[in-house]
């Protein structure tokens, strides 16, 4: 479909993660946040976002499931996974995808443990082409 993580056929390694608090980089290329909560004390304007993807976040329902307790992170990834399966997420997903495939993508979050945070997942998801 999109050739994802065949060599030659993306620029998928050009995706990186960061906080949003996190000053810009001129390698960012395209910032997107994928959180679906606006971040706390941060301004539109110091945000320097290309868009805001709302619907490539879990679902309220499971981020209030998982509240970021480390003993659920595998649940928790399964289940986003779920999510970011079904049709709702797919023109997130495509978006996203798009984004990447233009230049330097960078998954912006609030979330203090990146490495235990839906965006480590959705990054996987993105690398595998799901």
């Amino acid at each position: 479909m999109f050739g994802w993580g065949m060599a030659g056929n993306s620029r998928i390694d050009d995706i990186r993660v960061r906080r949003v608090y996190d000053p810009p980089e001129p390698a960012d290329g395209a910032r997107v946040l994928v959180d679906r909560l606006w971040p706390r004390g941060l301004s539109k304007a110091d945000a320097l976002l290309t868009e805001w993807c709302k619907d490539a976040a879990p679902s309220t329902e499971l981020r209030r499931w998982y509240r970021h307790e480390g003993e659920r992170y595998e649940r928790f990834a399964e289940r986003y996974r779920e999510e970011l399966a079904g049709e709702a997420a797919q023109p997130a997903l495509a978006r996203l995808r798009e984004l990447a495939e233009d230049g330097p993508l960078t998954l912006l979050t609030a979330t203090k443990e990146v490495g235990q945070s839906h965006v480590q997942v959705l990054l996987d998801v993105l690398r595998e082409g799901s």
